[in-house]
């Protein structure tokens, strides 16, 4: 549609016109210097925040703001989460910028506004929500949807267009510090959950960034950015579906390239995954965006170009939009080339095109340029106007985060029965270890806590968090709760153990936390850049939790952690045993809730809990040699508790399991019934799951493998159907051919409460001929619920 200009309007800021005429207007009226000053990017720092990206000392800028400006911008860096600024502060900043933006290049043109939102919004006074590791143990997309609208309501009214969230790496070893930040093992999990994330944050009008694509959790041995050595079919089955179904079903418009290298290619250097995979089999027409400083390691690292000129050329051709988080490889060194003749300028082009659309849609560019550029960015006030109070820690985010932190709470064991303890209890319990006391061990990484206020220690922890102790006390206030820190989650210092178990021993039972401090590179024992050696619990706490189980008194072992660690050892000998992944800041009244009952638990496990902490950790997606091999090897990485696992107060019964027919075509649906019942006197929440698996294949194939899972709320006596409607392609694999098909033979379902011997089977045939799947597929099993009567 095209329409007559308002007198004195750019045909680019009508709005009237459709978005491509627009871009096609603008573009043509930009320098080749105003083009690539739209991939570029300026991250203007304040105060001394330390490393919250890495090398970010080495490549950081300073000063020279004016300058850097003067063709325009494509994205302004993190103005609000990198110092202790109040969301007033922030915005008042971010406003500031803008106007120097927009004045400072000949059009008026704003730049996009990002931010991290891993766990929240990541500013100072935001609400830290349970970590994405927490999020997957909820097996609720629904909720995990509402909880990312919430956040980009919250980026939108701060002025924020894109949020780099949510990450889609799917876990590969236990090991890796970034675990936390994962939607757990399976490809299927990770997907549904990434996709509703997307649809939340993007609902709310914030631009959603999928990362790291692609491969990232996969580096050998679990170590940050180190290099990926895996197969092409695992690169196809295992790490990019979850991409595809964020952006099929989820809509992503953004995604980040990862930092390592794929058998020897570094993603940021590679157009195999950016351009091929991306854009031409799944058709995506959204912006590539770096990781920071993606492009500079393309030299410094991993040595595939010679300097930053050549990293930039190289990254723009493998197709990469956009640099973050500062210019360096793009800028005055991409004008040198094109002008050389060594790149293409139609290269440019298409990425200045697939920006300038973004921001078309943010509003960036509607009206007058000068009414635009006295806003706040977002084309919604006059700069006169005072900045409105941002609550970015509001009852809505609140019961959000409560919600999702009582819903990850998984209780991995309960031998004794000595949990639910009764609120009104007068026994001496003992409150033990590093994770009782201190609220920081509820939040991740990218908690704006740990983030970054770790290095401002005047300003506490910039919102009101809880500690456990602190809601124990609250929670059971006829208690007599004796405290002990016993070790911290690093150190030497063992001198409290002895008393923490003395103490142990004169009660009548002891809750015992542990785990982990997040961090970032190497400042806690998870998080970016915090791989550990092995998977025993950090630093003293092996000895301590020995220590306090040989006084003899029942222990409930609650882990708070970002990772999974080997628990075999005391899965036997513990009264009880709950892991809670990080649960952010109502994670302390989530844990006191389940251990009293007020919250009857209902999360499941997205990782496995492995039982050896040396034996080399796999994930439960294994065919039959990679899991326990008598006769063939001694090592045996079966876990203490299955991917999916989690018990509930209420006992669930798994009734009945049939299928519609017994045989149906390679491109058909499968109609599986699975009848629950909730044996128990409470209500309770079971999340029922569905596994294949392909017994006679062209490769070898899992021994299970997720296609499908629902969350059924059950009365007491109550029983119910979760009908699953499973399209055929879920069968889909790679084949020896390294195509993806269906193809004809036997397919064992199995439903469940976790991967470990479903107890309901049922055995269907697929007929036809072999079919590939070329294009879009169906990616996402439906769910119906149906009450029996």
């Amino acid at each position: 549609m095209t329409s007559v200009n308002a007198p004195g309007l750019a045909p680019w800021r009508d709005a009237a016109r459709t978005a491509g005429e627009r871009v096609e207007s603008l573009l043509a009226e930009l320098t080749l210097e105003e083009k690539v000053a739209q991939l570029g990017s300026v991250w203007i720092q304040s105060g001394e925040s330390g490393n919250v990206a890495p090398l970010q000392d080495r490549f950081a800028v300073d000063g020279g703001t004016e300058e850097r400006l003067r063709y325009g911008l494509g994205h302004l860096t993190r103005v609000y989460g990198t110092a202790p600024l109040s969301p007033a502060e922030g915005a008042a900043r971010l406003r500031s910028l803008q106007e120097q933006v927009t004045a400072a290049n000949r059009h008026g043109i704003p730049a996009i506004a990002h931010e991290e939102c891993l766990t929240g919004f990541a500013t100072y006074g935001a609400t830290a929500y349970p970590t994405p590791l927490a999020w997957a143990a909820t097996f609720d997309p629904g909720l995990i949807e509402r909880m990312a609208a919430a956040i980009g309501a919250d980026l939108r009214a701060a002025g924020v267009h894109q949020g780099l969230s949510p990450v889609l790496d799917v876990v590969r070893d236990y090991r890796w510090g970034r675990v936390e930040e994962t939607l757990g093992e399976d490809p299927y999990l990770v997907g549904q959950l990434g996709a509703a994330y997307v649809r939340g944050l993007e609902s709310a009008g914030v631009i959603a960034t999928l990362k790291h694509f692609a491969g990232y959790a996969a580096s050998r041995a679990g170590r940050n950015q180190a290099p990926v050595s895996i197969g092409p079919r695992e690169l196809a089955d295992v790490i990019l579906p979850p991409f595809e179904t964020a952006l099929r079903e989820g809509g992503a418009r953004s995604v980040m390239n990862s930092y390592t290298d794929l058998d020897g290619v570094p993603v940021a250097a590679s157009a195999q995954l950016l351009r091929r995979v991306l854009r031409e089999e799944w058709g995506f027409d959204g912006t590539v965006v770096s990781d920071y400083w993606a492009i500079p390691f393309l030299a410094s690292m991993h040595g595939v170009a010679e300097d930053l000129a050549g990293a930039g050329a190289l990254a723009l051709t493998a197709g990469i939009d956009v640099e973050l988080p500062e210019t360096h490889g793009y800028g005055a060194h991409l004008v040198a080339h094109i002008r050389a003749g060594r790149v293409d300028e139609a290269l440019v082009d298409e990425s200045v095109r697939r920006v300038l659309r973004q921001k078309i849609e943010l509003g960036l560019l509607d009206g007058d340029p000068a009414a635009q550029a006295r806003t706040d960015g977002n084309g919604a006030r006059p700069a006169a106007e005072p900045v409105p109070a941002l609550d970015l820690d509001s009852p809505r985010n609140r019961r959000l985060a409560a919600t999702v932190a009582e819903r990850s709470v998984v209780l991995l064991g309960n031998a004794t029965r000595v949990l639910p303890l009764a609120p009104a209890t007068t026994a001496r319990i003992a409150v033990i270890g590093p994770c009782a006391g201190d609220p920081r061990t509820l939040l991740g990484c990218y908690a704006f806590p740990n983030h970054v206020l770790d290095r401002y220690p005047e300003h506490g922890m910039g919102l009101p968090i809880a500690s456990v102790g602190d809601r124990l006390a609250a929670e059971f206030p006829d208690a007599d709760l004796r405290h002990a820190l016993g070790a911290d989650v690093t150190g030497e210092d063992r001198s409290g153990i002895e008393p923490a178990a003395e103490l142990a021993a004169g009660c009548d039972l002891a809750l015992l936390f542990v785990g982990d401090r997040a961090g970032l590179f190497g400042g806690g024992t998870s998080g970016e850049g915090c791989d550990a050696a092995d998977l025993r619990l950090p630093g003293l706490q092996p000895e301590l939790v020995e220590a306090v189980l040989a006084t003899g008194t029942p222990v409930v072992l609650v882990v708070v952690s970002g990772r999974p660690y080997a628990l075999g050892a005391y899965k036997d000998r513990v009264a009880a045993a709950i892991q809670a992944f990080l649960p952010g800041v109502e994670g302390g009244a989530a844990l006191a809730g389940v251990l009293s009952g007020r919250v009857n638990p209902s999360g499941r496990l997205p990782v496995q809990i492995p039982a050896s902490p040396a034996i080399n950790p796999s994930t439960y997606l294994q065919p039959p040699l990679g899991r326990k091999a008598e006769g063939i090897t001694v090592l045996d990485p079966t876990p203490a508790y299955a991917f999916g696992h989690g018990l509930s107060y209420a006992p669930i019964e798994y009734v009945a399991m049939a299928t519609d027919l017994a045989e149906y075509p390679t491109d058909g649906e499968i109609e599986v019934s699975v009848t629950v019942r909730n044996a128990g006197d409470r209500a309770a929440e079971e999340v029922v799951q569905l596994y294949a698996a392909d017994p006679v294949a062209q490769v070898a194939r899992p021994a299970a493998q997720l296609v499908g899972f629902a969350r059924v709320a059950l009365e007491p006596g109550q029983s119910r159907v979760v009908v699953f409607d499973v399209p055929a392609d879920a069968f889909s694999y790679t084949g020896v051919e390294l195509r993806r098909i269906v193809e004809p033979g036997l397919i064992t379902l199995a439903a469940g409460p976790s991967a470990e011997d479903p107890p309901l089977r049922e055995v269907i045939r697929l007929t036809g001929d072999t079919r590939e799947l070329i294009g879009a597929r169906r990616l996402t099993t439906g769910t119906r619920l149906l009450d029996v009567r």
